[in-house]
């Protein structure tokens, strides 16, 4: 792993007669959030009909299958496995139950870290779980629960769990968004023409032409039903720290999006100004390594006065299937998604832009290739501040022993990369460029302040992981 990875997207949709088409489109615009799975469940004449399996959104639908998925409220979810394992099919969302309030469908963005200690409550009252996501936890709160509506059963579960939830549920005709009180993961809605949409980021509303409406808060739950919309905040107190998720800035989210009432391109762009100001170095051109590098490298090239030039050419269709190389041909897995400009690099002293650096061995790698076409010098320059600790909320991180800088030097990370230097953003030059602290940021994987405690448990879990 040498990226780190959120990776769940979540989409929802009121009062459509395309609701699964839409969902599907919406799934395709979140698409860069999780490539492992996607699913859609749709709800119509007090049924619940889903469809969801491994792969690309492209490949798990098809004309004919969103066809059979008639209804007019759809939920949907693209999935890289933060907790759980990925092979099952069982942890592909949305999770779909039979209960005694009728069939519930259930899409999560995020990671309970109290799960485990739920999970194994919920087995000893004899509860039988199909598969071992932390999500299914959540359905089986919701469904056990002996409080009356829906809402009240939601809000007797979620009290419960700590750790990072944006929530969708379907349920007998209604539509229920929340987002955890921390806020740690983006959760959006929007309207087309009479329907309402909730979503991860905003891009998945431009695709489809819907308008903004607002950001959903952290701790507010928002329900929509034949009679409208309603909202209250019945997971949100003074205990809860607002806790937004840094890294969707440094590279979850797509640059075009709107997350956290923040343009990600602005702050993306303002990373690499800051990244310029802190660490100039004497170079003839900026480039970067794409996609995640390419806005901050601009901003560092406009604040640097370097120009900036396409020093890699990404191929884009490189699948999760691509057959490693051998031992011998170990830098074609780098070189078949990554390949240099010669004309662009030959004789230059180059600075190149990156987000992160999880093991440092892929960095290697690119300063190799780029020495290899030519550069005479390579600079390497990172969008954040030094990845040090794990996360547990929602990002599938090493552990801290693997994290590159959590046990060695800038400087010996600049030597294991073999560039002629290193230099990352400041956590302070960070924040002030998304903000500023007061809009309540998680930095946890930068300098270890968790806004949750963290069980031993889940600790230990993530190392046998």
């Amino acid at each position: 792993m040498e990226k780190l990875k959120d990776y769940c997207g979540v989409f929802g949709i009121y009062n459509s007669e395309h609701a699964a088409y839409y969902t599907y489109l919406g799934l395709y615009a979140l698409q860069h959030r999780g490539q492992e799975s996607a699913g859609v469940a749709v709800f119509d004449k007090n049924e619940i009909k889903y469809h969801k399996n491994f792969g690309l959104v492209s490949a798990v639908f098809s004309t004919e299958k969103l066809g059979e998925l008639k209804g007019t409220i759809a939920i949907g979810h693209n999935r890289y496995s933060t907790s759980g394992a990925s092979d099952s099919i069982d942890n592909v969302q949305p999770i779909v139950v039979s209960s005694k309030i009728g069939k519930l469908a259930i899409s999560h963005n995020g990671n309970i870290i109290n799960a485990l200690e739920f999970r194994k409550k919920l087995e000893d009252e004899g509860s039988i779980f199909r598969g071992t996501s932390d999500s299914e936890v959540i359905t089986h709160l919701i469904v056990k629960s002996r409080k009356e509506t829906l809402e009240e059963k939601i809000i007797d579960a979620v009290a419960k769990l700590k750790g990072a939830f944006s929530l969708l549920i379907m349920n007998n005709g209604k539509l229920v968004a929340l987002r955890d009180p921390w806020g740690f993961r983006p959760l959006v809605m929007g309207k087309l023409e009479n329907s309402v949409i909730f979503t991860s980021e905003t891009c998945a509303l431009d695709l489809l032409g819907a308008k903004y409406i607002r950001d959903i808060e952290p701790g507010e739950m928002v329900t929509v039903n034949p009679k409208g919309t309603t909202s209250c905040f019945p997971f949100k107190d003074e205990k809860h720290k607002k806790s937004q998720c840094i890294f969707e800035f440094v590279y979850f989210s797509r640059p075009d999006s709107h997350i956290f009432e923040k343009s990600v391109y602005g702050i993306r762009k303002e990373f690499g100004k800051t990244l310029a100001r802190e660490n100039p170095v004497k170079a003839d051109v900026v480039i970067a390594v794409p996609d995640s590098g390419l806005v901050p490298a601009i901003g560092y090239s406009e604040e640097s006065g370097l120009p900036f030039q396409l020093g890699f050419i990404r191929n884009h269709y490189v699948g999760r299937t691509f057959i490693k190389p051998t031992q011998k041909n170990r830098d074609i897995s780098v070189k078949v998604k990554l390949n240099p400009v010669p004309d662009v690099l030959k004789g230059r002293r180059v600075i190149v832009i990156d987000d992160s650096i999880v093991r440092g061995t892929t960095s290697r790698k690119i300063v190799r290739m780029l020495k290899e076409a030519g550069a005479t010098e390579v600079h390497m320059r990172i969008s954040s501040p030094p990845t040090k600790w794990p996360c547990y909320f929602g990002i599938d991180t090493p552990t801290k022993d693997q994290l590159i800088a959590s046990n060695h030097s800038v400087e010996e990370i600049a030597n294991y990369i073999e560039a002629d230097s290193l230099a990352y953003l400041s956590l302070e030059g960070m924040l002030k460029a998304a903000g500023g602290e007061e809009c309540g940021y998680c930095t946890a994987c930068f300098n270890g302040n968790y806004p949750i405690e963290i069980p031993e448990s889940i600790i230990e879990q993530a190392k046998k992981e």
